[in-house]
């Protein structure tokens, strides 16, 4: 824990240096312990900035809202919008691209209307392993990035939060809802919806990590293996609610959960 603490101590001086920042915040772990460590470092020269959304459900604001009550930081919220982007709704290989430009290019003038020095972001080293094409928006814009400068892995980022108190030390990961749809397909209003609320009823039955990604009028249930007795248990009752929301048919990934298993249909050569 002792080169654990170091790096912490980096992450803290490399905020002190800015002076003041706004915190990207969804409320979920790693940007929860952004925003605790620049709360550590600024103090009052702190701020959580929140985009409202289609694609950030109602818990997940919740949380965030809690978070911040916690820490004591102001939170500034603002609508994204990005259903309006033709480049979003067609759903593109690079959609994150887009919609984080929208959302980070909002963030920063909200962070220089209220005189924030720096806007900084979440992601952290293990993000670089993955298709992520939102990072572009992220150097365009020169949105900082402590977590992945200072070198802080997923699994380090949980065990200093449960060591600082965090409540997000052992929260399971969240992806934004239009990561439920496959690339090509078009997202809309009722998608998100339809994804949101299947997967809230799911947490409702105790099913910890999990998504349920949507193909058509199929809905693909990824969870973990160890709780694939739950669905079961419930499988009747999940198949009624989900096709309430407007679902034909119900599947069970038996690969189980995943992250950004969508990716797995990219062809290396058309990243």
């Amino acid at each position: 824990m002792d080169e654990l603490h170091t790096k912490y101590d980096k992450l803290l001086e490399c905020l002190r240096k800015a002076g003041s920042a706004a915190v990207a915040f969804s409320g979920g772990v790693d940007s929860a312990f952004l925003l605790a460590a620049a709360k550590a470092a600024l103090g009052e020269k702190v701020a959580a900035v929140t985009a409202l959304s289609p694609s950030f459900p109602e818990r997940e604001m919740a949380d965030a809202k809690e978070v911040c009550r916690q820490l004591d930081v102001k939170q500034l919220t603002f609508q994204s919008d990005e259903l309006e982007l033709e480049e979003y709704r067609s759903n593109p290989l690079d959609r994150c691209y887009h919609c984080k430009r929208r959302l980070l290019g909002r963030l920063t003038e909200i962070a220089a209307a209220n005189g924030f020095r720096m806007v900084c972001e979440g992601s952290n080293a293990d993000d670089e392993g993955d298709y992520r094409p939102g990072m572009r928006a992220v150097k365009e814009l020169g949105v900082r990035s402590p977590l992945r400068e200072c070198g802080f892995t997923k699994a380090e980022i949980r065990a200093l939060s449960k060591e600082l108190g965090l409540p997000t030390y052992n929260k399971p990961s969240f992806a934004c809802l239009a990561s439920r749809v496959p690339y090509g397909e078009e997202i809309t209003r009722e998608k998100l919806t339809m994804a949101g609320s299947a997967e809230k009823l799911l947490c409702e039955l105790g099913l910890t990590q999990m998504r349920v990604r949507i193909h058509g009028n199929i809905a693909r249930i990824e969870a973990l293996p160890d709780e694939f007795g739950i669905i079961m248990e419930n499988r009747e009752f999940i198949v009624q609610k989900f096709r309430q929301l407007g679902f034909a048919y119900v599947s069970l990934d038996l690969q189980g959960y995943r992250t950004g298993s969508l990716n797995e249909t990219i062809k290396q050569g058309g990243k």
